[in-house]
């Protein structure tokens, strides 16, 4: 007895009950079965981007008299309809899948396929009205549209994190202006070693973002190749020779993306070294991002027994047993991210080098971490700036009271009593507790205006340190 509340669909493994309601189909109800790996669904961006490929695809094989207008133009009120975030509770296969994005496309092409018959009057499931094999994908594989649709995907996702992080870069500005007149030691390998300023390790910041804002333009360059029009490995096969042709062009006016067409169709399908590339640059943004972070914990450590020489907005308790700590967590949670985007990242090369032959099966593991660390990052990004560099305050005089009582400032010395005089004070002033500048002057190396004139901080951070002219 036919149950009233399902409708009987068929595909190549069989017939299977399904809800009557819905607007998906058999393959994506079997995908939705068969892969319950993450308990997610696929990321809007990339239903978007499969909406916006069916239409092009529609309007083309229209232009190119293979789809008939009525049934094409159904098809593009469909994918508006998705486009406009419309039904996107209708794509359940899991964004980690097996058949290199079959199940993916077919979700698509079910949904866009019954969407248009109900536009022209038909009940969902009758595919004599619309199928989503010979009209939603006419001229189309899983294995041009699939790989077309996760660039475009990254791309937008790309372009939402950049201004995100020339937000972050105009911070960064902003403080080095602020912190100018910041006098503090620098350190390498956490030893002291000569002066800076707080400015200038904000300006160095910054220029670490501006490379990352300018690596994020190229990549959306270089995923902006895509391979649509190749069909199943790139020979364009059962698509018309026009529609191979101006599917790209017309992909590009409806996403508003500057899309391109690969010059090499067979490369482009087979060969994912560009999802490598962008990953690469994602983790090394993420990698500025927690040196960064690492270098803000540092200098908030204490406030009594660290080195304290500048303030992170407070922005929640610290512990649930010690009254008034205080943790840095939003650098602890940007570097947290960056541990993700880079585990990301191998599985990312993973996936590229695991392609056979003329087809890679494993985009679908490789677009669900290439999202997650666009994503992340950008909402890392966001919150290290608003809730934390915009707010950061330096301890101006603790800052300089550590460089005036440290032992680094020998370098500025070293010049004028040579090495190994210099090391032999350091050493002294380190065992006995006595400031360097008191040792200079207890014996009898330099006369007290001179070691002013040497010692002043503002000339120490001057490039040379000490001009010949002061020697």
């Amino acid at each position: 007895m036919k149950n009233k509340d399902y409708r009987i669909e068929h595909d190549s493994v069989g017939q299977k009950e399904v809800p009557i309601e819905v607007y998906y189909g058999v393959q994506s109800l079997r995908a939705c079965e068969n892969f319950k790996i993450t308990g997610k669904v696929m990321h809007e961006e990339i239903i978007n981007s499969l909406a916006e490929i069916k239409k092009a695809c529609a309007i083309t094989n229209m232009e190119v008299k293979e789809l008939d207008e009525k049934i094409g133009n159904a098809i593009i009120k469909a994918c508006d309809d998705i486009i406009n975030g419309k039904l996107h509770e209708e794509f359940i296969v899991d964004p980690i899948q097996g058949g290199a994005g079959t199940s993916a496309n077919m979700n698509a092409n079910e949904v866009i396929a019954n969407r248009a018959i109900e536009i022209l009057g038909g009940e969902k499931g009758d595919y004599s009205v619309v199928s989503p094999n010979d009209h939603v994908n006419m001229g189309q594989s899983t294995n041009d549209v699939f790989p077309s649709s996760g660039k475009m995907a990254a791309i937008k996702l790309l372009k939402k994190s950049i201004p995100v992080l020339e937000n972050l870069y105009d911070e960064l500005i902003k403080k080095s202006k602020e912190f100018d007149d910041v006098i503090k030691m620098g350190r390498t390998q956490l030893e002291d070693a000569i002066p800076i300023t707080m400015g200038q390790e904000f300006k160095a910041y910054s220029a670490g973002i501006k490379r990352d804002i300018r690596r994020f333009n190229h990549a959306i360059e270089e995923l902006s190749i895509l391979n649509l029009g190749g069909t199943a490995i790139g020979t364009g096969l059962n698509a018309d020779v026009d529609y191979v042709k101006n599917v790209v062009p017309n992909l590009a006016k409806i996403s508003g993306i500057d899309l391109e067409q690969a010059e090499d169709l067979i490369d482009g399908t087979q060969n994912l070294d560009v999802y490598v590339y962008v990953s690469g640059i994602i983790k090394t943004c993420a990698v500025n991002l927690s040196k960064m972070s690492n270098d803000l914990r540092l200098m908030n450590s204490g406030p009594r027994t660290g080195l304290f020489e500048l303030n992170l907005p407070p922005k929640q308790n610290g512990s649930s047993i010690m009254p008034g700590k205080v943790n840095p967590v939003i650098p602890e949670v940007v570097s947290q991210v960056a541990f993700n985007i880079i585990g990301n990242d191998t599985t990312i090369t993973m996936a590229a080098e695991g392609g056979q032959l003329e087809l890679n099966a494993f985009e679908p593991v490789l677009f669900y971490n290439l999202f997650e660390s666009i994503t992340s990052l950008t909402g890392a990004v966001k919150t290290l700036t608003e809730n934390c560099i915009v707010d950061i305050t330096a301890n101006k005089e603790r800052c300089r009271h550590l460089v005036e009582h440290s032992i680094g400032i020998i370098t500025a010395i070293n010049p004028y009593v040579g090495y190994e005089k210099a090391a032999e004070i350091a050493n002294e002033a380190l065992k006995s507790g006595e400031s360097i500048r008191e040792l200079i002057l207890k014996n009898n190396l330099l006369d007290e205006k001179k070691l002013d004139e040497i010692l002043d901080p503002y000339l120490m951070i001057k490039p040379g340190i000490i001009g010949k002219e002061n020697r």
